[in-house]
């Protein structure tokens, strides 16, 4: 991971932008996670950006507020989408990070509607 997303991990909530097909970007504020060099969010099946990183895994993030203020520089990334084991390093890494909301409320919630999480790892762009 570059210097620049290893920047990110200081902060807990950072700036996702999608992009729809037309090219319009969307930010999102979304938790993350940093385990070794590896920075990691979740979302879920059914959410837009799910389905706007399924079409475009480009992506910029920045540091930001919880509310989605930014905070820092953006950074243009790859999010690619994790299963298997890769998947369950990513879900501790959050809820380590994140202890009550990623780990207890967010997975809690998202079985309760009958969402599947999704887990993504940030990749810097080259």
């Amino acid at each position: 991971m570059t210097s620049d997303i290893a920047a990110l991990g200081k902060s807990k909530t950072i700036l996702l932008t999608t992009y729809k097909r037309d090219a319009t970007p969307v930010d999102t504020p979304v938790s993350l996670a940093v385990d070794d060099d590896r920075a990691f969010f979740r979302s879920y099946d059914r959410a837009w950006k799910t389905k706007r990183l399924r079409n475009n895994p480009q992506v910029l993030v920045a540091p930001s507020t919880l509310r989605g203020k930014p905070t820092g520089a953006a950074v243009r990334a790859r999010a690619t989408l994790l299963s298997g084991e890769q998947e369950r390093i990513a879900a501790r890494a959050l809820a380590r990070r994140h202890r009550v909301l990623q780990a207890i409320l967010v997975p809690l919630a998202h079985r309760l509607a009958h969402y599947q999480t999704m887990h993504y790892e940030l990749h810097p762009d080259r």
